[in-house]
This record gives C-alpha cells, structure tokens and sequence, in this order.
C-alpha cells in the first residue's frame, strides 16, 4: 500500500471516529430527553436529565457542523475542533471530568470559528459572514454555559448558531438563481434582526426572545419564497426528496419563531417545549433528514444512495412533531410523550435507514459485473455517486491547495 493510500485510510477512520462520537452524543442526548419526559429508564449517571440539550446541540450536531467544516477546508489542525467538540460530548454524555466537557466544547467552537476565519480570509462574502455570525453565537452559547447561565437563558445563542449556519449555506446555493440584489440585503437585514434578539437577551431573556422569533419567523418566509427549494420540489428522486425536506423545515421554524414571538422565554414547560422543538426537530432534523444522503458521503466518502423508504422516517417526524405541538398547546401530558417518543423513534429509524441503504449500496455493487462495479469503488470520488440533478445542493468553497 502506497503512502498516500495509507494516509487516506487513516483520515478516513478518522473522520469515521469523530462521526461515532456524535452519534454517540445523539444516542445519549435522545435517552436524556426521553427521561426528561419521566420515563423510567435506566438513568446511566445522575445529570444526565439535565445534559439532553447540551448534548444534542453540542456533542452531535456541533461535531458534525466541525467536521463537515475542517473537511471542506482540508487542513489537519481544523480536525482539533471535531476532535474538543467529541470528546466534550462523550464526557458529558459520562457525566465525567466535571467542568471538562463543556471547555472541551467551547474549545471545539473557538475552532469552528478559527476555521471560518480561514475561509473569510479567502473569500469575504455573505453567506460566509452569516455562517461566521453562527460560529460566534455557538462560542457565546458554550461561554455562557461555562459560566454557570442556566440553559433556558442562552438557548437563544444555541438556536442562532444552528439557524445562522443552516441559513448562511442556504443564501449561498440562492446565488444560483440570481435573485435580485435587495433579495439578498433583506436576508442580511433579517440577519441583523435575529442577531439583535441574541444580544438583547443577554440583558432581556423575555424580551430578547421575543425579537429573536421575530427574527426566525422572518429568515423561514425568506427562505420559503427565495430558496431553491421551491423549484426542486418539482424534480423526482432525491432532489425532491431533500426539497421536501427543506420546506417542511422552514414551516416548523417559522411556526416555532411565531411561537417565541407570541409567548416569550417562558423557561420551561409546556410552551416553552414546543417552542424549542418545533426548531430545533421540526426544523435542525428536518435539514439533517433532507441532507444526509449528501453531506455524509461528502465527510465519510461512502455512498448513501437515495431509498423512497426515507420519506417514513421524514413523515414519522413531522406527525410526531405535530402530536407533540398539540399536546404542549393543549397541556395534554400525554399527547406530548407519545410525541416525544415518535421523535426518538424517527431519529432512530434515520440511522437505521442510512445505515441499511450504504450496506445495501455495498452488496450491490459487489454483485454488479467487474465493468460496473469498478465505477462504485469508494476510492473514487463521492461525488460519482450523487445523482447530477442533486450537485447543486452541495456549497461549494473555492478553497487553494494546501499541497
């Protein structure tokens, strides 16, 4: 085996091993909320309950975020922030190292924004700056989290961070259709919006809140009517697959930002539940369902292939997702917790789905004729395996070589 192919297969375990450590954090983050419901399952350390959101913001969807970034960027020291963010969920997950988890964590998001710096170094465009906005609202987030703030109070850097992300990459793929260019100044002026809320809460919890539903609710109309999901909704396969996805995500956050607009930080309970959920399952999962068969080849260099079957695990979400909604706004206790664990049980039938489709892909083409099968080799590049029509969903940094 060649040098270089041994270094490749040493990143790719890799990146394999910080992805592990996310669907950890997801795993555990998802027993941790379904205890939180009351269910009488085993409590594996006693802080758990309280680590559901740190977990799942944190450890999964922060590692995941960290990754996809330093693999874009390709230089091995952007592969530390992946590593803090991992780590730091396994050890809350533990409950072990005491305050070590979340400064492992809040180191992991210094270097998201270490390698944003990077990239704006590069290219100084907007959708660049928004995506930095995030990385420094996750930072705040985790800052304040290590200074003892309870989680309701700086859920709101939480939820910029993952909205500001998933928007930023979104208002990039819009260049495509050319728009017109107060299209793009009325995104940055909702932006700006949505950041007020996040500074004004630091002062005003309700009050910040408040603008920052404002602010969700105004970037989810932007992207319903600007983003390209809307013509590829049209198309078949899995270009429909993820527009569907997409737009079903756009309805929960701008119902949950009407939410946090009409009732404010309540803090906990019932509204406050579905405030939270409506964004960050409605709307953070949906873009997870709708982008995976992408974005994971594109960190793990294996071939998700696209399978009607995933519109169950999609249709489970929202279904639950809207249970759940009724039961918050109605105090109905137990239409909340069968919605909850509908929730779960979507998120699980996800992995399990991805997880069958790339052995499936596998056995496929190592049944295919040698002329066939060589064209599937996982060696090859990711992108052979994604339908044309799709390739536009993928940002695209123009970043140099670092050979």
């Amino acid at each position: 085996m060649s040098t270089s192919a041994q270094q490749h297969k040493i990143w790719s375990g890799v990146r394999f091993g910080f992805m592990a450590m996310g669907m950890l954090a997801l795993l555990g983050g998802l027993w941790a909320g379904l205890l939180r419901l009351g269910w009488a399952g085993p409590l594996l350390q006693a802080e758990l309950p309280a680590a559901h959101g740190p977990l799942m913001v944190c450890g999964f969807l922060g590692t995941v975020i960290s990754l996809e970034r330093a693999v874009a960027l390709d230089r091995a020291w952007t592969f530390l922030a992946p590593a803090c963010t991992g780590i730091g969920g396994l050890l809350t997950l533990a409950g072990v190292g005491g305050a070590l988890g979340p400064l492992l964590i809040t180191a992991g998001s210094l270097g998201l924004v270490a390698i944003f710096g990077v990239v704006l170094s590069i290219q100084v465009v907007p959708f660049a700056i928004v995506m930095t906005g995030g990385a420094v609202a996750w930072v705040t987030g985790n800052v304040l989290w290590l200074s003892g703030w309870p989680i309701h109070a700086l859920v709101p850097w939480w939820i910029g961070f993952l909205v500001l992300t998933i928007a930023g990459e979104r208002l990039e793929l819009s260049r495509m259709l050319f728009h017109a260019a107060w299209t793009k100044r009325l995104f940055l002026g909702i932006v700006g919006l949505l950041g007020a809320g996040l500074l004004l809460s630091v002062e005003g919890p309700d009050l910040g809140f408040r603008v920052m539903g404002a602010g969700l609710a105004a970037v989810a109309l932007w992207l319903s009517v600007y983003d390209m999901a809307r013509r590829t909704v049209q198309a078949e396969g899995l270009t429909r697959f993820i527009a569907v996805c997409l737009l079903a995500g756009y309805v929960w956050l701008f119902l949950g930002g009407g939410l946090a607009l009409y009732f404010g930080n309540t803090g906990a309970g019932f509204l406050y539940d579905a405030t939270l959920h409506a964004i960050f399952v409605g709307f953070v999962f949906s873009m997870i369902f709708g982008h995976a068969p992408v974005i994971f080849p594109s960190v793990l260099g294996i071939s998700i292939p696209y399978r009607p079957v995933f519109y169950v695990h999609v249709s489970l979400l929202h279904v639950s997702l809207a249970l759940r909604g009724i039961g918050d706004l109605l105090l109905i206790e137990s239409l909340r917790r069968w919605g909850a664990w509908g929730n779960a049980i979507a998120i699980g039938l996800f992995l399990v789905a991805t997880v069958v489709s790339v052995l499936r892909n596998g056995s496929e083409a190592a049944n295919k004729p040698p002329s066939m099968a060589s064209s599937l080799d996982l060696g090859t590049s990711t992108d052979a395996h994604l339908d044309s029509d799709v390739s536009e969903e993928v940002p695209q940094l123009d970043f140099p070589s670092t050979e």
